[in-house]
């Protein structure tokens, strides 16, 4: 087999965020077959060399939480000063129009602005399906774009006429969730070293599904290996709805029901008090690295997922320490490698025609607010 590889050489500063979490400086990366074979100073590769002069280079960004059908329906006006419910609300009117087309196409940009932002591997958390849409349009959208994906399989069971919050147009029969968490988990997880998309299980919140469904879909999930994921906690409405429908916190809801562990992540969780807290401590979660391994990290034998941040702009200007990207750095990554293949090119995406994408994005929204 043609062994393909990479040199990116001459960091000016390498956050490693390996065991030691050391910072080297002045070093090269050698990248082979997607993986991180070497670091060090003065390396050869007869492969594509890329220098990183002058540059932050750092393991490519994880994001654990996101709602990628979101990025379609922005700023709309009858949410924009609500709180989470009264932010819902209006919104799912509009996302009961969605279709295949929305969900992939909403994916893609949303995708496509993480890995401008230096993500190499995220998450989703799609809870609806309206119209035909399915969780394979989100990983055909991954796909395209480059990036590594965790899909979850979401979903709504408990809508307005049974006490839920969601319509009643967006909720699923429990039985048609759970077969379909078994389908998607059936033919799209992937749980080698290097996959590219692992499926999760993921019933939106405590105020949007059944106990029941909470506890099928953590037995589901154990029993296919896969990680699990939801809301928890988001905000005094979500602790009031707990208390008033569970006679428990969420903290201890969620320990009833199963969903503690090093197999579960959650979202949010703003206002767990100090005993949820130390519950989580205790138990672990998976956020760390999405239960990934062999990611997040610059050291031999890792996966090649890799940003390079270009520090000599205003934005770093002045600044007395590289490495805080956060507090002075770039926004936009300079270029980014996942499985060792560069998605972007001198801060460009270099996977997907980026002014079709928005163009297509944005007569999808002129579409939708004609219509609700």
């Amino acid at each position: 087999m043609l062994m393909t590889e990479t040199l990116i050489r001459n960091a000016a500063t390498l956050l490693t965020m390996d065991d030691k979490r050391r910072e080297l400086s002045g070093v090269d990366i050698r990248i082979r077959d997607g993986v991180i074979a070497e670091i060090g100073s003065g390396l050869r590769s007869d492969g594509e060399t890329v220098a990183a002069t002058g540059c932050v280079v750092t393991p490519g960004l994880v994001n654990t939480h996101h709602h990628l059908y979101q990025t379609l329906p922005r700023a709309v006006p009858g949410g924009q000063a609500a709180l989470l419910f009264g932010w819902l609300q209006p919104l799912y009117p509009i996302w009961a129009h969605f279709t295949p087309d929305h969900m992939r196409v909403s994916a893609q940009v949303g995708l496509a602005a993480l890995a401008l932002s230096g993500c190499t591997l995220s998450s989703d958390h799609l809870y609806l399906y309206p119209n035909g849409s399915r969780l394979e349009d989100t990983i055909e959208a991954a796909q395209s774009i480059g990036i590594r994906f965790q899909p979850t399989r979401g979903a709504m069971s408990i809508g307005e006429s049974a006490g839920g919050l969601p319509p009643d147009a967006l909720v699923e029969a429990e039985a048609d969730i759970l077969n379909d968490m078994i389908r998607v988990i059936d033919g799209f997880h992937d749980a080698s070293e290097g996959s590219m998309c692992r499926v999760g299980v993921a019933p939106c919140s405590p105020f949007s599904v059944s106990r029941e469904l909470m506890r099928d879909a953590a037995i589901l999930a154990r029993d296919k290996a896969v990680m699990m994921h939801t809301h928890l906690a988001e905000n005094d409405e979500d602790i009031a709805y707990s208390e008033g429908q569970f006679g428990c916190r969420p903290g201890q809801y969620a320990e009833d029901l199963g969903w503690t562990g090093a197999d579960v992540w959650h979202a949010h969780c703003v206002k767990l008090d100090v005993q949820e807290i130390d519950l989580f401590a205790r138990t672990g979660g998976g956020a760390e690295g999405l239960g990934r391994p062999d990611c997040g990290q610059i050291a031999v034998g890792k996966r090649a997922d890799i940003a390079i941040w270009d520090v000599s702009g205003i934005e770093s200007a002045g600044s007395w320490d590289p490495a805080a990207l956060l507090l002075a750095g770039p926004t936009r990554v300079r270029d980014l490698y996942v499985e060792g293949r560069r998605i972007v090119a001198e801060g460009q995406l270099a996977t997907q025609d980026m002014p079709l994408m928005i163009e297509t994005q944005n007569r999808l929204a002129r579409a939708l607010a004609g219509i609700v």
